[in-house]
């Protein structure tokens, strides 16, 4: 169990207590029983300070002032403008919201417990996605004269373009027509 911080708690009259390792000993002079275990044993709406406590997590959407000590619980801040926090946490910093990049638009602005959530412009597709969300996008291809469009692109990828068959042209790029007689 190396690298592994025990810590210490004392059972009396139905409350816990947390005692320091240097006072174990004051506290089992006392006739407190102690328990030691290893690792944070924190529960799920708790997390390990620095100093050693299970404190309260603050609630989605703020982060950690300071943390409890004693008979004083965790001191929690709202999240400011373009920050936010989706869990409840024990951090000191909440996350900065994004900005969506060229070829994406604000579908839903960041608040404070949610991050801002991009979309797809017309015109441009996704090439890198963080998760199930676009991070970056390009604009469609154009297709050059001679050519025509074999399948429109889509916000997922990019226009595919074919030449144009003997006897067609395509000054724009786009369709091809047959030559006249």
């Amino acid at each position: 169990m190396s690298g592994v911080k025990p810590s210490f708690q004392l059972l009396q009259s139905w409350k816990v207590y947390t005692c320091l390792k240097k006072n174990l000993f004051i506290c089992l002079l006392t006739g407190v029983y102690a328990v030691l275990t290893y690792g944070a044993k924190c529960g799920p709406s708790e997390y390990l300070s620095a100093a050693g406590e299970c404190c309260p997590m603050c609630n989605i959407g703020s982060v950690v002032v300071k943390d409890c000590s004693g008979d004083y619980s965790t001191s929690c801040k709202p999240c400011s403008k373009g920050t936010f926090m989706n869990e409840p946490n024990g951090l000191n910093k909440c996350f900065s919201c994004k900005s969506c990049d060229t070829g994406l638009y604000i579908l839903q602005e960041c608040t404070t417990i949610k991050d801002t959530v991009c979309e797809v412009l017309d015109g441009y597709y996704c090439i890198q996605k963080s998760g199930r969300e676009c991070s970056l996008a390009l604009k469609h291809s154009e297709c050059e004269p001679g050519q025509q469009v074999k399948t429109p692109g889509t916000k997922d990828s990019d226009t595919v373009c074919e030449p144009c068959p003997p006897g067609f042209y395509s000054p724009k790029g786009v369709t091809c027509t047959k030559w006249t007689e």
